[in-house]
């Protein structure tokens, strides 16, 4: 590596986007995962399976359930939780690979692979201790119109995959603008 490259270099470069890579994944990946861990653990513990707890009156409350398929109540049938199971694992490899090609001043999209990643990894660990499927509580809504019940995992991978097209889609973009700008002389 040439001096003064800091490509690949242990330490964080000053001026350059700060943070390494590997330690905002870290981060966001520990924090969701745990989360995650923690409220489906707390939900199994203290509340009955389907029992109803208002949070927000009616419009927020914790309903324990396990969800078989994938997220919005996507369900193949009997083997739903295997197959989830694979898609996650393909998932993941995907997002590294998006990862290991994103440079770390573009914060938007590690946080938004970081996100997707970690809510991936907290729903594969369910998929794997729960021959059920995943733990799902959060229960939204108003009176019979309800959301699909979901979890910090769900809501990691919901908010990632959408700064992911904001950043694809910011990326786009900027690729237009320089297409458009007169080539300097």
């Amino acid at each position: 590596m040439p001096p003064g490259d800091p490509g690949l270099s242990a330490e964080p470069v000053v001026g350059s986007g700060g943070v390494r890579k590997g330690a905002l994944l870290a981060a966001i990946g520990i924090v969701v995962v745990l989360a995650d861990y923690l409220t489906k653990e707390w939900v199994v513990a203290n509340i009955p399976m389907y029992s109803k707890r208002p949070v927000i009156g009616d419009f927020l409350r914790l309903t324990y359930t396990h969800n078989p398929g994938a997220a919005f109540g996507i369900n193949i049938g009997e083997h739903s939780r295997l197959f989830f199971l694979a898609l996650a694992l393909v998932a993941l490899v995907v997002l590294f690979l998006i990862y290991r090609s994103t440079p770390r001043q573009d914060r938007l999209r590690l946080v938004a692979v970081a996100l997707i990643a970690s809510g991936a990894i907290g729903n594969i660990l369910d998929r794997l201790r729960y021959e059920a499927g995943v733990v799902d509580f959060i229960d939204v809504g108003i009176g019979d119109w309800r959301f699909w019940t979901f979890n910090v995992a769900d809501s990691a991978v919901s908010v990632g995959a959408a700064l992911l097209l904001i950043s694809f889609w910011q990326e786009e973009r900027t690729a237009r603008e320089r297409e458009r700008e007169p080539l300097e002389a």
